[in-house]
């Protein structure tokens, strides 16, 4: 099954965002700051969030972006690669990373790692890689007296200055293959990734595009291990948007009832009775798109679509979702014995979810 849909703008109402901690531009180091936090600069602030890995799927990049939108001025940091060494990973940015953030209205800082430790447990692979936090800090300071918008920023970055930042990838590992005597990957993947990309924003994009759309067909054939899915159905989700952008996501499961297609986003937990709320926090930033999708078909046909969360647990009895009367809800947290804390953390994505007209649920595992 393969779903379109397209984005014209956002709304949606962020209910769950952390406190954010603050700290002084002054005492700013990007190595020892938190993963999200805001940064303060005499009356100004800036949210900012950092990013371990460009590859979307390690350590929750979404979670840690959720936390800074109810913020005016937004930053995330991304490495734009990461090698992890030979018997490592090594990870490149993709364009729809990019168009995400833009269309979240978030400015994208393209770092670098510049310094690492040998890995004590491998032979060929490093650890704490570190970001150059000059570099860094000065990009923020850019930041924050640029008087356009995240898009126009992100795409002059990409365009102006990607290309040498490439460079410095280089360099910087080549430094630390020979400071911690750990084999990297071969510099062809780089010097590829640098050679598709250039200066041209369109030659990144169907290179990404291409990478996105294969990993979006392997995925539709698995079924991740924290999934467990009422219909066992996944389905390709191709989302256009008015900056460029396409995203190649795949819904965990779909559901077509009185000609709306349901697109459900699963999250699923063995050992406790509700999933973590990192792994919630990464289904509300989908619901994000998925609650302001419009013109949706379904294999060429036009359907309208309705986003769902839906949060399972092997631990839960029963089964509440947002149209859930108050009476139900504190049964159905008596019932499973749920705690005060996760209470109040149940009635707050209810809120997010009725306020973004999109639909919750918790249950158990039919």
């Amino acid at each position: 099954m393969d779903i379109i849909g397209k984005i014209t703008g956002i709304k949606y109402s962020v209910k769950n965002a952390e406190c954010l901690s603050e700290i002084p531009i002054n005492s700013f180091d990007v190595n020892l700051s938190p993963a999200f936090f805001l940064l303060k600069n005499n009356n100004n602030s800036l949210a900012v969030s950092k990013w371990v890995s460009p590859k979307r799927t390690r350590s929750y990049p979404y979670e840690r972006v959720y936390n800074t939108l109810n913020i005016s001025k937004k930053i995330t940091i991304i490495p734009i690669v990461k090698d992890e060494g030979i018997d490592g990973d090594r990870d490149f940015l993709q364009w729809d990373t990019i168009s995400l953030m833009s269309l979240l209205d978030v400015f994208v800082i393209f770092a670098h790692y510049e310094d690492a430790e040998k890995n004590p447990q491998y032979v060929n692979k490093i650890t704490n890689q570190k970001f150059n936090n000059y570099f860094v800090l000065s990009k923020i300071k850019e930041i924050g007296q640029y008087h356009s918008s995240a898009l126009h920023w992100n795409l002059d970055e990409l365009k102006n200055n990607f290309n040498g930042l490439v460079n410095e990838v280089k360099k910087s590992y080549v430094e630390i293959e020979k400071n911690t005597g750990v084999k990297l990957h071969s510099f062809n993947g780089l010097d590829n990734f640098q050679k598709r990309i250039g200066d041209n924003v369109e030659k990144f994009m169907e290179f990404s595009r291409e990478k996105a759309q294969k990993a979006q067909i392997r995925e539709t054939k698995t079924i991740q291990p924290k999934e467990c899915l009422q219909t066992l159905t996944k389905a390709k989700i191709t989302i256009t948007n008015y900056l460029g952008g396409q995203y190649f996501f795949t819904a965990d499961e779909v559901a077509i009832k009185k000609n709306t297609i349901y697109l459900i986003e699963s999250k699923y937990s063995k050992n406790n009775v509700l999933p973590n709320k990192s792994d919630i926090k990464d289904g509300l930033l989908k619901m994000i798109l998925y609650c302001n999708l419009c013109e949706t078909s379904v294999d060429g046909e036009k359907m309208p679509s309705k986003a769902v969360l839906s949060l399972t647990s092997a631990k839960i009895i029963g089964e509440i979702n947002s149209q859930s009367s108050s009476e139900e809800k504190i049964k159905f947290c008596k019932n499973n014995d749920i705690s005060l804390g996760n209470e109040l953390f149940i009635n707050n994505i209810f809120e997010e979810a009725n306020t973004n007209n999109f639909i919750l649920k918790i249950g158990g595992i039919k």
